[in-house]
């Protein structure tokens, strides 16, 4: 027998975009441009998506699969980065993803929080700067 799913991807969605800012891709890319250092832009694709096709200069790459262990300070796998007091903006490829992932971080309490409308699909289409994956150096 087939499950039943009673709560979709559309619902969980448009609950997140209720509840968190979205940004624009012209305000985000005005946002990187700017400089600012209280912002921390959190890319949250899977490495092989960056390596194939690059990613926002500057973003921290943290995968969906490991936000909420890496936010949470009490998990050993716990990233100084999401400790700081620090407005954090997300993005996946298309921005699904990153409206849920910026909602599971507000409701652990990190704030503020964003992710980009159309992700870095939207991004890469605005011509925001997008800077070619590089391994790390052993």
């Amino acid at each position: 027998m087939p499950q039943t799913i009673t709560r979709g991807i559309k619902a969980m969605v448009d609950e997140a975009n209720a509840t968190i800012e979205t940004l624009t891709t012209a305000d985000a890319i005005a946002l990187h441009n700017s400089g600012a250092e209280d912002v921390v832009i959190v890319d949250i694709r899977d490495p092989r998506e960056i390596e194939r096709d690059g990613k926002i200069p500057g973003s921290f790459s943290c995968t969906r699969g490991m936000l909420e262990f890496w936010i949470d300070p009490q998990s050993p796998y716990a990233k100084p980065i999401f400790q700081q007091d620090k407005k954090f903006v997300f993005y996946c490829a298309g921005g699904l993803r990153s409206a849920l992932a910026a909602k599971t971080a507000h409701d652990m309490g990190l704030k503020p929080v964003a992710h980009i409308d159309g992700g870095f699909g939207a991004w890469r289409d605005a011509g925001g700067p997008v800077e070619a994956w590089m391994p790390k150096k052993k």
